[in-house]
């Protein structure tokens, strides 16, 4: 005889030879074992072992039972087994059939259960493994970015026929960053393409960019900014992190191309590399400085903390697709030493058309300190004082107290000049100015521009000075009236002390375009862009600058010849490097190569 014996919930007992036994069985939960019986043994594989089964005599094959057609039977349910019957749960075997149950002898059976028990606590480990998951949030992570993955080929093939669309990201005040403002209105005017600006707020960007309805404006978070302490350099990183990715993943469209503004760099070289390659878009840096060099100034350069920022600008700076930098003396560094290749610099900004004189704005006044209204037209008064313009940070890199000592200085050594002393009234003076006396020295007012940690105490220490012929007022413009007050000046200022050495003040390039000439702190590439005597001159030292001063304004308003020769040539230089002019000779290749 012989036969199978496959226990299990769905299993059937198979007899062949002497007779054909056929019935469900269930033991236990799903599992298979095989028994093959040859005469009266059978051999139990399941261990490995050999277990002898006597086998009942022979009996005579009954007749089959009749069983219902098919349709009338019923089905098991899916998903699981069937329910045993109550005998099965006693233990014993059943043949649904109501032939007589098989029961092997009870070494046999041990060693079947046994066996069955094995395989059953081995396949909840193997269901186990096969369905283990991770953890819930890291899963949802994945299956975003697979999402994002397999969308951009289909989002591609959707949008081929759509503008191209860029992305311009600054982690910091918007309104504070002309250049990357004067980027934004280049890439919908003469790259013909919607503009995404990321940043954070603070400050309102100039009118143009409200009002044109190819750039929209997506303002992050700004209290990020405001946290401090030891945690500062972690947890902020962490969170700008986070809230970029969402900002750059999420809630802006796909773009073709990503433009950041370098520095700062952490987090946000990092969040762009990783957006643009979940989205399938390209990544270019405007390098304005390196962020490490900055840090650097409160920390000192070989600080822990300053050589992991450079590791991570440097590292994720050569991952980008292309870059723009400002000056050549920065893309030979990046070039030599960082290993990343550039077009030409590109410095420039506003041409003079965006300049407008102040005095054409003041027709609802008869007379201010600068002009007097007469028969209906403006008149300069001869005897005006000198308006002076610097735009600051007020950040460690520029040393403001070169200025003051400045001013301190111009208005002693014109007092000397006159032959005037502390004893004399200062009320006369300001009569003998009110009535048109006019001086070879005029008098300065300086207006300084801008935001920052050191504002407070400068203008503290602007309080305590003893002046007599010049004045100082501190204050903050508006996108569109800042180049109007470059229009209107006579010389601007600059006290940017380059960390690196590397970059330029986008300060210089303003005055420059508004035809404004600029005296300007020295250091090592300043002189791609002040030139001597033609454009500008530079300083080191309060007293270097007291000195152009007293050379530059003798004979203010007619007779300055020196001032108007340097307004002769910053208005050259404004005229043959308008930002539009660059940017279009350098800028728009590189996007369009990075692209395709």
């Amino acid at each position: 005889m012989a036969g199978r014996i496959i226990v299990g919930s769905d299993a059937n007992l198979d007899c062949q030879g002497g007779g054909d036994r056929r019935g469900d069985v269930g033991v236990g939960p799903p599992l298979i074992t095989e028994a093959n019986t040859v005469g009266d043994t059978a051999e139990d594989e399941g261990d490995g072992a050999k277990a002898t089964i006597r086998m009942p005599p022979t009996q005579p094959k009954p007749p089959p039972p009749l069983r219902p057609p098919a349709a009338s039977r019923p089905l098991p349910k899916r998903g699981g087994a069937r329910r045993p019957e109550p005998s099965e749960a006693a233990g014993g075997i059943v043949p649904s059939s109501g032939v007589p149950p098989l029961n092997p002898p009870p070494l046999a059976r041990d060693r079947i259960q046994r066996t069955a028990g094995k395989q059953a606590a081995a396949l909840p480990h193997a269901r186990e493994g096969r369905r283990r998951r991770e953890p819930r949030f890291l899963v949802a992570v994945v299956s975003e970015i697979s999402k994002l993955r397999r969308l951009v080929p289909m989002a591609a093939a959707v949008e081929a026929g759509r503008r191209k669309r860029a992305v311009v990201v600054v982690l910091g005040d918007i309104g504070r960053s002309p250049r990357m403002q004067y980027h934004s209105l280049s890439l919908a005017n003469q790259a013909g393409m919607e503009v995404d600006i990321v940043a954070n707020g603070g400050s309102d960007p100039h009118l143009l960019l409200r009002e044109n309805p190819s750039i929209h404006i997506h303002e992050m978070l700004t209290g990020i900014s405001k946290i401090s302490g030891a945690l500062t350099l972690l947890l902020k990183a962490a969170i700008q992190f986070i809230i970029l990715i969402w900002y750059l993943c999420f809630k802006i469209p796909r773009p073709d191309v990503f433009i950041v503004q370098n520095p700062p760099s952490v987090p946000t070289l990092a969040a762009v590399k990783l957006a643009s390659w979940l989205r399938g878009a390209k990544f270019i840096v405007d390098w304005h400085n390196f962020g490490y060099t900055l840090l650097g100034l409160s920390h000192g350069r070989n600080h822990i903390i300053v050589k992991i920022y450079f590791w991570f600008e440097k590292h994720f700076g050569r991952m980008a697709d292309g870059a723009f930098c400002v000056t050549k003396a920065m893309k030979h560094e990046l070039d030599q030493k960082w290993g990343i290749k550039l077009g030409n610099s590109i410095c420039s900004a506003m041409g003079n058309d965006d300049c407008i004189s102040v005095e054409k704005e003041v027709e609802d006044r008869n007379a201010t300190v600068f002009t007097s209204w007469t028969d209906g037209e403006i008149f300069l008064k001869p005897n005006k004082p000198a308006l002076v313009v610097s735009s600051t940070s007020w950040t460690p890199d520029e040393d403001f107290s070169i200025l003051l000592e400045a001013a301190v200085m111009y208005d002693r050594r014109v007092a000397a000049t006159l032959g005037e002393d502390d004893s004399m009234d200062e009320g006369k003076l300001w009569i003998d100015i009110k009535n048109g006396k006019q001086f070879v020295y005029p008098r300065l007012l300086f207006i300084i521009t801008g935001k920052g940690p050191d504002r407070m105490k400068y203008e503290e220490q602007i309080k305590r000075l003893k002046l007599r012929r010049v004045a100082f007022r501190t204050m903050w413009l508006a996108s569109e009236d800042y180049p109007l007050l470059l229009g209107s000046a006579d010389l601007g200022v600059s006290l940017h002390i380059s960390s690196s050495g590397l970059d330029l003040p986008m300060k210089v390039v303003d005055m420059f375009g508004c035809g404004l000439p600029v005296c300007a702190a020295s250091f090592s590439c300043i002189d791609e862009l002040v030139k001597i005597n033609n454009n500008g001159l530079l300083f080191s030292t309060s007293s270097e600058l007291a000195d152009e001063l007293m050379m530059l304004f003798k004979g203010f308003p007619e007779e300055c010849d020196d001032l108007k020769s340097l307004k002769i040539g910053a208005l050259n230089t404004g005229s043959s490097s308008k930002w539009s002019t660059e940017w279009e000779r350098y800028a728009l290749p590189l996007v369009n190569q990075v692209i395709g």
